[in-house]
């Protein structure tokens, strides 16, 4: 990046893991960096460790804290509002916030409320901000700017018990395009980063033993989620006339090819 534009992004699910170490990569790479969600005392380490990476990396650090439910409305115009008042322009938004939902339920046993929480955040909340990403990029001059969406392993294939996980990562990858197609004439582009294993409090029963699709429990290995924020960066920081539609980024060894 050139150290005499300071471009401005944008960071859901910031508080812990993969939206942690994005936001972490981007300020030591020179970002302002807005980190977003639900609570804030996470926020604040985050921005913390976000500002000491980037003064490591002789960056100046700039990181804004906003307490933000990706699934409610008035609280994402309220981001972007923040953010737009205090940099005048955005240039990134890692569409990152997500949930599991009710881990080993059945199908049958899994309730309205956790169905409708999973949708709530993981696509509703995604469509939320990047509209409203959309809106600021295609008003500001210069025009444009870059969404990423956090996919999934599991936007190609399914866990045993995730089909609320599951369903919404496939939907994901439709708001991608679509926003891929919409965005052409406004200089927005967009691309999905589908992660599998990342290290993360979401993923540590996979170390312990996470259900296969043969009905057996299996240790699966894991990648530091640095790993995912570096593949972040290079997305992020790729020109507006070239982008990565969609990028995997995986343990090497966790069964997915020939999952199954």
């Amino acid at each position: 990046m050139n150290a005499r534009v300071k471009k401005t992004a944008v960071v859901t699910g910031a508080g812990s893991g993969i939206g942690r170490s994005v936001a972490l990569a981007l300020a030591a790479a020179g970002w302002s960096v807005a980190v977003a969600g639900r609570r804030l005392e996470p926020l604040d380490e985050t921005a913390a460790i976000a500002e000491a990476a980037a003064r490591a990396a002789g960056a100046e650090a700039d990181v804004q804290c906003v307490r933000a439910d990706v699934s409610d409305p008035d609280d994402v115009a309220a981001l972007f509002a923040a953010v737009r008042e205090r940099h005048g322009r955005l240039d990134l938004l890692f569409n990152n916030a997500g949930t599991f939902g009710p881990a080993g339920v059945a199908l049958e046993d899994i309730s309205y409320e956790a169905w409708r929480s999973v949708v709530d955040v993981n696509l509703t909340g995604a469509f939320l901000c990047a509209q409203a990403a959309f809106r600021v990029m295609k008003a500001q001059d210069p025009q444009g700017g870059r969404i990423i969406n956090n996919g999934s392993i599991s936007a190609h294939v399914p866990r045993p018990n995730s089909i609320a996980y599951t369903a919404t990562k496939h939907a994901m990858t439709g708001l991608t395009k679509s926003l891929s197609l919409d965005g052409r004439p406004y200089r927005i582009a967009c691309g999905q980063i589908d992660i599998g294993n990342a290290a993360t409090e979401m993923t540590e029963r996979m170390q312990t033993g996470i259900l296969q699709a043969n009905g057996q429990l299996a240790v699966e290995p894991v990648m530091d989620a640095a790993d995912v924020a570096r593949t972040v960066l290079h997305m992020a920081e790729l020109p507006l006339g070239a982008n990565v539609q969609f990028a995997t980024v995986m343990a090497s060894a966790m069964p997915y090819i020939g999952r199954g």
